[in-house]
């Protein structure tokens, strides 16, 4: 029971978190690109937030819950685990090391201008973005095939103590 659980919350976690990445992958970031600089510049320093706690704390749930599965779990099921853990953990890396440093330098030319290369470090926080959606996507597919797919072969069938392994078969014959 606690397994299902577990289960439950890792899928639930990491598919907020790959909806939440993904919207702003799908609508967001071209949205960026079709509005003046300054305009973008502006509503991403403001969005940025409000996204920063909500995501650092979808991230944190998503990689506390895999690893708990991970913990709980074996075979297969702990290796989709411990992948989901380690692509969640990935996100976080990715936004910390990559979008998060950008975002810094977006909300200083938010209040003031932005460099000549501007663009071109716009282009690297989209990169960061589709990597970090890519790899909590890839974490969502593991949980969910961890939660619906028997991957180490399944229940088996409950036979009663006196039946005979032949039993069934040859009732389901007759």
């Amino acid at each position: 029971m606690r397994v299902r659980v577990t289960k439950g919350i890792a899928v639930t976690a990491t598919g907020l978190l790959t909806g939440a990445f993904g919207y702003g992958a799908v609508n967001l970031a071209p949205t960026f690109w079709k509005v003046p600089l300054e305009t973008r510049l502006s509503f991403h320093a403001e969005l940025m937030k409000m996204n920063s706690p909500v995501m650092l704390t979808a991230m944190g749930a998503a990689a506390a819950s895999s690893l708990a599965l991970t913990l709980q779990t074996r075979g297969r099921e702990r290796w989709f685990a411990s992948g989901a853990t380690l692509l969640t953990g990935a996100s976080f890396l990715i936004t910390r090391f990559g979008n998060v440093p950008i975002n810094a330098q977006i909300k200083v030319w938010a209040a003031t201008s932005a460099p000549a290369d501007a663009v071109e470090i716009l282009h690297h926080w989209d990169l960061f973005n589709r990597l970090r959606t890519g790899t909590a996507l890839a974490a969502f597919v593991l949980l969910v095939v961890t939660a619906v797919a028997p991957l180490d072969g399944g229940p088996q069938p409950v036979r009663a103590p006196s039946e005979p392994d032949g039993a069934r078969h040859e009732e389901a014959e007759a």
